[in-house]
């Protein structure tokens, strides 16, 4: 992955991210994510699964928490600690910036808990959603023809586990590069290399932000409409 390659511009909301706009063009509008499109893609840079278009309520399939089977609840639950976890983050991302990538005790802390919680939780939650709910979903969205065209189909599952591949090259890019800078003694290549890093972690935050939201308003709420209250019973056995 080249170091200035982003998925999202914070400033514009615009998609730059060549991979993504293949998986996209593959996708067709019977695709249960894209299919509220109300602009062709060939004429307008703004994705469906990116700001502003991915937080519009109107986009989201709306069912309450309370609704929801206990196994998808948990997931919720997860999900809003997550977010705490990431608010840390970004706030001492920005002020490690701000200090001129100067470390202190409050950044050091932020950066450590994040990426603890980043291998220890986070991974371990998108290993859960793959192996218990993912390929029933995935299954179910076939069946119900929410999926795109050709040979091997893809669905509203396949972008989200896309997603939890680049959480992995993103969250090791970063960690790895801050680990890197603080050995340089170069300061220009220093400042440098925690510049890229300071942009992985932008678009990492971004990322997962974004997956968080369209799991809990796209794809969790899919789950509850196409799969049964017995099925789900079973589902929960499997996260034991």
């Amino acid at each position: 992955m080249s170091y200035h390659k982003r998925i999202i511009d914070p400033k514009t909301g615009k998609r730059v991210d060549n991979e993504k706009r293949a998986v996209n063009k593959a996708l067709k509008k019977s695709d249960p994510i894209k299919r509220n499109i109300e602009k062709d893609l060939e004429v307008d840079e703004n994705s469906p699964m990116d700001p502003p278009d991915a937080y519009d309520a109107t986009k989201s399939i709306e069912v309450s928490y309370e609704q929801m089977p206990a196994i998808i609840q948990k997931f919720m639950d997860e999900h809003k600690v997550g977010i705490e976890k990431l608010d840390s983050f970004e706030k001492g991302l920005i002020q490690f910036k701000e200090n001129g990538y100067g470390l202190n005790d409050e950044i050091n802390n932020a950066f450590g808990e994040f990426f603890k919680f980043f291998e220890n939780n986070i991974m371990d939650h998108n290993q859960r959603e793959e192996k218990i709910l993912f390929p029933l979903l995935h299954k179910r969205l076939i069946e119900s023809g929410e999926h795109g065209e050709g040979d091997d189909p893809q669905t509203a599952i396949d972008m989200m586990e896309d997603d939890h591949i680049k959480f992995i090259q993103l969250g090791a890019l970063t960690f790895n590069l801050l680990g890197l800078a603080a050995r340089l003694p170069d300061k220009g290549s220093k400042m440098f290399v925690y510049d890229v890093a300071f942009s992985n972690g932008q678009e990492l935050i971004e990322l997962l932000r974004l997956h968080i939201y369209r799991e809990d308003h796209i794809i969790f709420p899919l789950a509850f409409k196409l799969i049964s209250t017995e099925e789900f019973s079973n589902l929960a056995l499997l996260s034991n």
